[in-house]
């Protein structure tokens, strides 16, 4: 029943994403394993917490159309339709994730009650991977961190730092090696101009980053390390309390971001150097 059940999720993701598709949702899986296993966390965790962490890892993004909430708000896509503008993609992962859980039966031996909360909880992970969400989710860390009261014997606390994981686990990529991370830096930004060569195709408006001739990779991904990652991560350092997986991401995303740096500087002399060529055959040809 699971593999029935992980293959169903495997063949819901669209393999013609670029970013979006099994290979990132097995990419998360894997992070969020690792981040169960941190020693501060671990102690705490029941069989039926990891099983959820794994279960929303794998299906947080199943389905995905390739294209962001805005583009299914302006389209009038149904899907924003049903879920009346709010979280329309995660909603949509995780009625589909039911879904599957039932065709396949993987939780048919589980009474009726039981079930249902699994299935609320898996909402209620994935939900919490919509990025307008962030500071929300943020701000909360934070303030349980300086609090100092986070409990996690109680079943809401523990809750609460799976959502937190999952997040972390989510955009983890740029605190992957150069390698890695670089390659799927490229495939989110062509997934985003993609969207955006679909919204020029319909005289719509370009999104955000969507857009080749403006937003860089190396632009879009400073910014996504700078205002998404290294809040988040900075706050997840502090809950490990620095610990060894954690410390090798932050060095990562640290070196990662001093790379895009240097990448944009040398883009800008490119573009520099270009404009100048174009400007001084200008003036050659420019006539008495």
């Amino acid at each position: 029943k699971l593999h029935r059940f992980l293959v169903m999720v495997q063949e819901d993701y669209h393999s013609q994403n670029p970013y979006h598709n099994a290979v990132h949702a097995a990419d998360v899986t894997q992070a969020m394993h690792c981040y169960l296993k941190e020693p501060k966390f671990a102690r705490y965790l029941t069989p039926l917490d990891m099983f959820l962490g794994l279960m929303a890892a794998a299906a947080h993004d199943v389905d995905h159309p390739g294209v962001n909430q805005p583009f299914l708000i302006k389209t009038k896509h149904h899907l924003a339709s049903l879920y009346q503008n709010v979280s329309v993609l995660e909603n949509h992962h995780w009625r589909s994730t039911v879904g599957m859980l039932r065709e396949s039966g993987l939780l048919s031996h589980l009474p009726a009650e039981m079930t249902q909360d699994i299935e609320q909880q898996l909402g209620s992970l994935i939900l919490a991977t919509d990025i307008s969400r962030q500071n929300e989710f943020l701000g909360r860390f934070k303030s349980h961190l300086d609090s100092d009261d986070l409990s996690l014997e109680d079943v809401e606390h523990r809750h609460f730092m799976l959502q937190i994981a999952l997040k972390c686990a989510d955009i983890c990529n740029p605190c992957r090696v150069w390698e890695m991370s670089k390659q799927w830096s490229e495939r989110v930004c062509e997934e985003f101009y993609r969207q955006g060569d679909l919204e020029s195709k319909f005289d719509l408006e370009i999104s955000p980053l969507c857009n080749q001739q403006i937003d860089t990779v190396p632009g879009i991904q400073i910014g996504f390390m700078t205002y998404i990652v290294e809040p988040l991560f900075e706050e997840w350092t502090r809950f490990t309390d620095s610990s060894p997986l954690t410390e090798t991401m932050m060095s990562h995303l640290r070196k990662n971001k001093a790379r895009w740096r240097r990448l944009r500087h040398k883009q800008h002399h490119r573009d520099g150097d270009a404009s100048s060529v174009c400007l001084s055959d200008a003036e050659e040809g420019g006539g008495p």
